[in-house]
């Protein structure tokens, strides 16, 4: 004779079952954000208290999406009808651009963009690849490819300017 017990059933279908180490786990393909670099004290930038609710909500929507999967798929995924992706990276600093070179943002910098929306950027950079898995200087922590350095906010597409 059995006995069912729904509670204790419960309480085990609600323990994790998957591990980092199991074949069908992507955490390590999932880009990173990092806001240490944040600047807000540019004009041509914008802070967080300067959005709305709306444009908020809809950029953390894009952050989670947009963390499910690599920066290297990003940069292949095409946006519009155009030959624009979601993530572009320019490499260096844009030469017609309405934001300066942060001085704390290193020179090595790979500025790149995020599209959020039609004229919505978030704007930082990326690691150069060739510094990847490189530790840095006599510490233990490595580079890492796949993290995307969030610098500014860019509502009005003043960072890489095309016209």
């Amino acid at each position: 004779m059995s006995f069912k017990n729904s509670r204790k059933d419960g309480f085990l279908s609600k323990i994790p079952t998957i591990s980092i180490f199991s074949e069908n786990n992507d955490l390590s393909k999932r880009c990173k954000f990092n806001f240490s670099y944040f600047d807000r004290d540019q004009d041509a930038g914008q802070d967080f208290k300067d959005w709305n609710q709306d444009n908020i909500v809809k950029l953390i929507d894009k952050l989670i999406n947009y963390s499910k999967d690599s920066l290297e798929h990003w940069q292949r995924e095409k946006i519009g009808r155009g030959s624009g992706h979601v993530l572009e990276v320019y490499g260096d600093f844009p030469k017609k651009s309405d934001f300066s070179h942060p001085k704390h943002v290193p020179i090595e910098a790979k500025w790149a963009r995020f599209r959020i929306d039609s004229s919505t950027r978030l704007i930082g950079f990326v690691t150069p690849e060739t510094c990847h898995d490189m530790k840095q200087g006599s510490s233990e922590w490595k580079f890492c490819k796949n993290t995307f350095y969030i610098v500014f906010l860019d509502d009005e597409h003043r960072f890489y300017k095309t016209k």
